[in-house]
C-alpha cells in the first residue's frame, strides 16, 4: 500500500493538470456556442424589426380612397382647373395628401381584364389582384405619414353614394348629416378660405353648393348639383370609328354602281341605234 502511494499521487496530478488544459477549450467552445446564439437571436429580433418597418400597418381603405379621388377627379378638378387655381399643399384634397396616390398613378389598364404593375410590369386578371400585389411588393412606396388617408374624407364628398353602399331606403340620420357637413364646411374653409381672393371665395361657394348642401335629411337633396367630368363615352367612340371607316366605303359602292348603271345605259343607247341602221328602208 506505502507503494502504491506515489504513484496514486502520480496519477492525480496528471489527471488534475489534463484538467486545467481542457478546461480553456471547453470554456472557449461554451463561450462562443453562446455567443453565436446571441448573434442568432439578435438577428432575428432585428430581421422582424426591420420586417415591422417596412410593414407598418395600415388602417385605410384603398377602395373608399379611390372612391374619394374619383369623386375629386371628376366633380371638383374639372372647375378648379378651368378656374388656373391650385389647390395649396396643406389642402386634404391635394392628390399629396392621399396615401395611396404613387401606386394608384402606376396602374396600366389595358382591357377588362388586363391590368399591369409600373412598377415591375407583371399582369393580372383584377384590379383587387394587383391591389394585394402592391401590397405585397411595393409596400414601402406607401406615403405612410399621418393624416394621408383619403377614405377620411368619404363622408364629405359622398363616397357611399358613389359605391352605391347605401339602400336608397336607408333612413337618414341628422347627427350623422350635420357630422358631414361640418367636415365638408372645414374643406371647403381650409382650401378655399373665404376673402383670400375673388375667384378664391367663388370657389368657395362652388364647393358648398357641389358637396356641402347635400349633406341633410330633406328629400329635395341633390348630389353633385353642379355636374361633373363626364369622361369619354366608349360606345360614342366605337361608333364614331366605324361610321369614319364605314362611309367611305359606302360612297364607294354607290359610285360603283352609279358608273355600272351609266356603262349599262350606254351600252343600250348604242344598242337601240346600231338596231335601227340595220333596219330595211
Amino acid at each position: 500500500m506505502r507503494g502504491s502511494g506515489p504513484s496514486f499521487l502520480c496519477v492525480g496530478v496528471i489527471f488534475l493538470l489534463s484538467a486545467l488544459e481542457l478546461f480553456p477549450i471547453a470554456a472557449s467552445v461554451v463561450l462562443h456556442s453562446s455567443t453565436n446564439q446571441g448573434v442568432g437571436n439578435t438577428a432575428s429580433s432585428s430581421t422582424i424589426g426591420t420586417t415591422k418597418e417596412e410593414h407598418p400597418e395600415v388602417h385605410c381603405s384603398r377602395e373608399r380612397s379611390r372612391a374619394a379621388w374619383e369623386i375629386i377627379e371628376k366633380y371638383l378638378l374639372p372647375f378648379v382647373n378651368r378656374e388656373n387655381y391650385q389647390i395649396p399643399t396643406h389642402c386634404r384634397l391635394h392628390p399629396s395628401n392621399d396615401i395611396f396616390r404613387e401606386q394608384e398613378e402606376h396602374k396600366i389598364h389595358f382591357d377588362l381584364h388586363e391590368w399591369r404593375c409600373g412598377y415591375c410590369k407583371k399582369t393580372f386578371y383584377k384590379e383587387e389582384y394587383l391591389d394585394l400585389h402592391f401590397d405585397n411588393r411595393h409596400y414601402h412606396l406607401l406615403n405612410v405619414s399621418h393624416g394621408k388617408c383619403l377614405a377620411d374624407l368619404c363622408g364629405a364628398l359622398h363616397c357611399d353614394y358613389l359605391l352605391k353602399s347605401q339602400s336608397q331606403k336607408t333612413k337618414c340620420n341628422p347627427a350623422a348629416a350635420d357630422r358631414n357637413r361640418h367636415l365638408c364646411e372645414g374643406l371647403a374653409n381650409s382650401c378655399f378660405p373665404l376673402n383670400a381672393s375673388p375667384l378664391v371665395t367663388r370657389l368657395h361657394e362652388f364647393f358648398i353648393r357641389q358637396f356641402c348642401d347635400a349633406h341633410s335629411c330633406s328629400s329635395a337633396r341633390k348630389f353633385f348639383p353642379m355636374g361633373g367630368w363626364k369622361g369619354i363615352n366608349t360606345a360614342f367612340v366605337i361608333i364614331s370609328v366605324l361610321v369614319l371607316i364605314l362611309l367611305p366605303i359606302f360612297y364607294l359602292i354607290v359610285y360603283l354602281v352609279q358608273r355600272e348603271v351609266r356603262k349599262g345605259t350606254q351600252q343600250l343607247k348604242r344598242y337601240s341605234k346600231n338596231r335601227s341602221k340595220t333596219k330595211p328602208s
